[in-house]
């Protein structure tokens, strides 16, 4: 059973959600830019080597190419977005557990804990869905060579003006797919090891640093190792042109599993991992550190 120290807040976790997901932005871009770009690069002309042999090839090649700003494109879209979609994230997260409480007190199951993450994981992508089309097209767009978009305000204006609100929404479905049940083994996996790492005797709000760093680093690797296949074809379809798959998600499906195996599903699998630990660790620690504030500021919200 985890252990709910105290009356749960949506209102709060809705403040400190947004400042966790500021946080995780500006550690994990980078390493998001090279699972992009592993993700949608080119296959090959037969005999010829592929654009990037791996994580470090294409780190290495982008930072060559680009220097620091390459590792960092297309975050004005994840920013402008991240701050209200993890705010909404934590809400979720938050409601979630309210709604399954008949007592304040209550101390939830695990399995209810991951019902209310899945839910966190459904008010995540109205917000989520068109953050990441910008973002994926605007990572690509630096590799291919061509300048179709200025920024993310011209990307966005542009999807729109090209399909219509269809357009900039293109891939929600496969969003929901990977946030989903992401979102819920997410915040299970955070609390149960928040329980596991509190010290016998002591409370889990009075978890150190190290620790809440370790349980929230932890977290965002088993988020991942359930995301993966599922933003793998999101990532390919927001990216494909216009027609390419006229039934979703399942021509993208079988084009990779035909064309490049099962394997394919993971690319990007080491830039993914190598960024989930520190990434979530520091987005975990800012929703903590932001509790803690509104707590002290505003105890009876």
């Amino acid at each position: 059973m985890a252990e709910q120290p105290q009356p749960i807040s949506p209102v709060k976790n809705f403040f400190a959600g947004g400042f966790g997901g500021v946080c995780l932005v500006f550690v994990g871009h980078p390493l998001d830019t090279i699972k992009v770009r592993l993700q949608t690069q080119p296959k090959p002309q037969p005999g010829q080597p592929p654009l990037y042999s791996g994580t470090f090839d294409c780190f290495r090649k982008t930072l060559v190419g680009e220097g620091v700003r390459g590792l960092y494109r297309g975050m004005a879209a994840p920013i402008i977005g991240v701050t209200p979609m993890f705010a909404v994230c934590f809400f979720g997260f938050g409601l979630g557990k309210r709604l399954q409480q008949r007592k304040p007190d209550d101390v939830l199951t695990y399995p209810q804990l991951f019902a209310a993450g899945m839910l966190s994981g459904v008010f995540t992508t109205v917000i989520m869905a068109p953050g990441e089309r910008i973002k994926c097209l605007l990572q690509i767009q630096a590799a291919t060579g061509e300048t179709k978009y200025s920024g993310s305000l011209d990307c966005a204006k542009q999807l729109y003006r090209e399909a219509g609100i269809r357009g900039v929404y293109k891939g929600t479905v496969l969003t929901l797919m990977r946030d989903v049940p992401a979102s819920g083994m997410y915040f299970m996996t955070y609390e149960w090891l928040k329980n596991v790492l509190t010290p016998e005797g002591k409370s889990v709000s009075d978890l150190s640093a190290p620790r809440i760093l370790l349980a929230g680093g932890l977290a965002g690797i088993f988020n991942w190792a359930v995301a993966i296949p599922p933003d793998v074809l999101k990532s390919r379809f927001q990216t494909a042109p216009p027609g390419k798959y006229p039934n979703g998600f399942r021509d993208v499906l079988r084009e990779l599993l035909r064309e490049e195996g099962v394997a394919s599903l993971y690319k990007g699998f080491t830039a993914v991992m190598i960024r989930a630990f520190p990434a979530n660790a520091a987005c975990f620690l800012g929703f903590e550190v932001a509790m803690k504030f509104l707590n002290w500021i505003a105890p009876g919200l």
